[in-house]
């Protein structure tokens, strides 16, 4: 266990001074690897006032993203949820009381396993809040009642097991350690509208040592534009670059010999395979002059300290896993792990060591039972046998925490999915959403400051405590209450459901090996970083024989079934261009990006008058050369299409973006669109190797004006 105390010291109060709001310690719930430790105002026992970062937290040191700043804008929202809710006959919603909605959604699950067995009911949930209690406690009860399982692959696969591949494990540097550095790379990610602190830190980084930091993206976007580097890359093309740049490194005299004898598998064929792999040829897949890439190449070889963050942009393209794992090799190649401020970092979810059967009811699990992939709700809910096999339609749904009529691939088929007759459908949220209107029962849901909950850094090292704070509007409850309450209606049996959100916490912390509640109530957050040595892997990595891998097992990562027919034999051996993006052709020449934006994230707080003022209106960017030929003008209609389905937008032009490249920010509401129907409609839900997920930056479309 490597847990650092770092208890507050409470001033003394001042009798004289003005009452002041109570200041409450949390952690941001949504889904962006920061998970910023928080300090909330409590105004009184049913309002939060402003939210900060939380100062005394080290990573986040201050500093949080203007959405969550003014997150009593979302908290007491005019449209928040209080009542659950009833489809009528007619189609609308009515009001009904709780212990009748969920003795509904009880007898409807009943009903659909009597008639179909077990499987056809889908508990189907992802990462609308963090917490580990109130995100993962809906598996306890599909465990508990053998229901059909849910392979997460909607957002973070790719990238994952891109990192695990070569490393072993998904851990790296300490990410307080890009303060450190002479030279951050940030690649793959918006850091300054998705990530803020990684931000903070690369900029002290910047005012203290004088490093440069460098964005290696699809376009020019926030972050971009306060690097000293952009490396505007096609989309898909980074495995590419990343083959250069090593052999540039090779070539040069800058890779690290002795670092790599000791601590890789097969530099000498890594460096034979990389002889054709110049710039040049690198150029001409990635569409970055064959110059930028021998100068940053030349910058990664003269500077030790160069600290490579790897962002979740490797997990939306179809060759994602392996472009991860060739971003990765080269700080292998450059020796750059051996050095405080040096090395790479994406997650830290292995540092947790967290006993989760409690939490998800991993000792009820029957592993018979299918599992289907959460990318491909629209083929699940249409019948395609290639996700059900021999077993039974789903015809009954539990969802909490995601939003699948906005946010899943493919979305026309997510659309005729929903709207079968059969299909029983029950939604726990904070906000009437999209999904929430295809439902038949709707139940209102607690916010992060309404429940307690327990929460891991992704970005950083911290375990946070997320005590609650305010009570809820009207008649809100908890996930953990819903499932507690669907449990005991349904015969559901594990320790879980008799526990509460407190038990659970405490008991899942000792479990662990941290220490219990108590005391991370007093000190707020634990401090979980291992050793240098370790997060540098200076120990060995995380393979049997501790060497990274250029040459990885990729079927090693795969769990059973899931992959383009399951199969991972035509994954390059070594790091590589792996053309199989869903590259232009002459029916379609555009390559489509589906970005994250600013003051929106994922369907989360598109329902705030801020956020919606600031971000104005769905708009695509197109070079002005592309916009020139297709004659069309700021503002005007376009129609981006493809074999999936179709999509009017207006048209933004612009030239940080590669010629063939366009760029559209953000996941709208489907009726923010003129034609009532959002982006995705035009993303794949095909799945990608070797584990499945959805490349939703990598879609081919033709376009047309009007």
């Amino acid at each position: 266990m490597a847990y650092h105390s770092l208890a507050q010291s409470e001033p003394e109060p001042d009798m004289n001074a003005v009452p002041a709001p109570e200041i409450h310690y949390s952690a941001c719930p949504h889904d962006c690897p920061s998970t910023c430790a928080l300090e909330i105002e409590r105004l009184d026992p049913w309002r939060i006032g402003r939210v900060r970062g939380a100062a005394a937290n080290d990573y986040t040191a201050g500093v949080v993203c203007s959405k969550v700043a003014r997150y009593a804008e979302r908290t007491h929202h005019p449209d928040r949820l209080t009542r659950p809710l009833r489809r009528t006959a007619r189609g609308a919603f009515a009001p009904i009381g709780w212990d009748e909605a969920l003795d509904e959604v009880a007898g409807a699950f009943k009903r659909a396993t009597e008639r179909y067995g077990s499987e056809t009911v889908w508990p189907y949930y992802y990462a609308g809040t963090m917490g580990l209690v109130q995100r993962d406690g809906i598996h306890r009860l599909r465990h508990a009642m053998r229901y059909s399982g849910q392979h997460s692959t909607i957002c973070t696969t790719l990238a994952w097991n891109g990192f695990i591949a070569g490393t072993g494990r998904l851990a790296g540097a300490d990410p307080r350690e890009m303060a450190k550095s002479d030279l951050v790379i940030i690649w793959g990610t918006n850091a300054a509208s998705t990530q803020v602190n990684v931000m903070t830190h690369a900029l002290r980084a910047r005012r203290e040592r004088g490093a440069k930091i460098v964005c290696i993206d699809v376009y020019r976007q926030a972050t971009a534009k306060q690097a000293d580097l952009l490396v505007c890359v096609r989309p898909g093309t980074d495995g590419a670059l990343a083959c250069a740049l090593m052999h540039v490194l090779f070539r040069e005299g800058h890779a690290d010999r002795e670092y790599l004898e000791r601590y890789t598998d097969c530099p000498a064929e890594l460096e034979s395979h990389l002889a054709t792999r110049t710039p040049e040829w690198a150029s001409a897949i990635t569409g970055v002059p064959a110059e930028t890439i021998e100068t940053l190449a030349r910058m990664i070889g003269t500077t030790p300290r160069t600290f490579f963050r790897l962002g979740y942009g490797f997990s939306r393209q179809r060759n994602g896993a392996v472009n991860m794992h060739a971003a990765l090799s080269v700080p292998a190649v450059s020796g750059a792990w051996r050095h405080e401020g040096g090395g790479a970092f994406h997650n830290n979810g292995a540092i947790y060591h967290w006993d989760r059967s409690l939490i998800e009811g991993l000792d009820v699990r029957d592993r018979s039972i299918r599992v289907l992939d959460q990318s491909r709700i629209g083929p699940v809910l249409t019948g395609d046998r290639r996700d059900l096999g021999d077993g039974p339609p789903v015809t009954a749904m539990l969802i909490q925490n995601t939003n699948p009529m906005m946010v899943a691939p493919e979305l026309r088929l997510v659309h005729e999915g929903f709207a079968r007759k059969d299909l029983f459908v029950c939604v726990h949220e904070q906000f009437m959403t999209e999904t929430a209107e295809v439902a038949d029962i709707v139940l209102p849901a607690t916010t992060f400051v309404e429940h307690d909950d327990i929460y891991q850094g992704g970005g950083h090292q911290y375990i946070i405590l997320g005590p609650k704070i305010i009570e809820a509007p009207g008649e809100c409850r908890p996930n953990h209450s819903v499932i507690r309450e669907l449990a005991s209606r349904l015969g559901a049996e594990h320790p879980g459901f008799e526990m509460s959100e407190r038990e659970i916490i405490d008991r899942t912390l000792t479990l662990s090996g941290w220490p219990g509640l108590k005391v991370l109530e007093r000190e707020h957050w634990f401090d979980c970083q291992p050793s240098f040595d370790e997060a540098h892997y200076l120990d060995g990595f995380a393979h049997p024989d501790g060497k990274f891998r250029f040459a990885p097992d990729w079927s090693a990562v795969r769990p059973h079934g899931f992959g383009p027919n399951g199969e991972t034999g035509e994954m390059p051996r070594l790091p590589d261009h792996w053309p199989v993006i869903e590259e232009a052709n002459e029916a379609m020449p555009f390559r489509l990006v589906t970005a994250p934006a600013r003051h929106y994230l994922n369907s989360s707080f598109t329902e705030t008058p801020t956020s919606i003022r600031r971000e104005k209106r769905p708009s695509v960017m197109i070079h002005p050369r592309d916009a020139d030929r297709l004659g069309l003008a700021n503002g005007d209609l376009a129609t981006l299409g493809n074999d999936r389905g179709r999509v009017r937008i207006h048209v933004e032009r612009f030239d940080g973006v590669q010629p063939g490249v366009v760029i559209v920010e953000s996941i709208w509401p489907n009726r923010a669109f003129e034609d009532g129907i959002g982006i995705n409609v035009l993303t794949g839900a095909d799945p990608v190797a070797p584990v499945g997920g959805a490349a939703f930056h990598d879609n081919r479309i033709w376009i047309e004006a009007g």
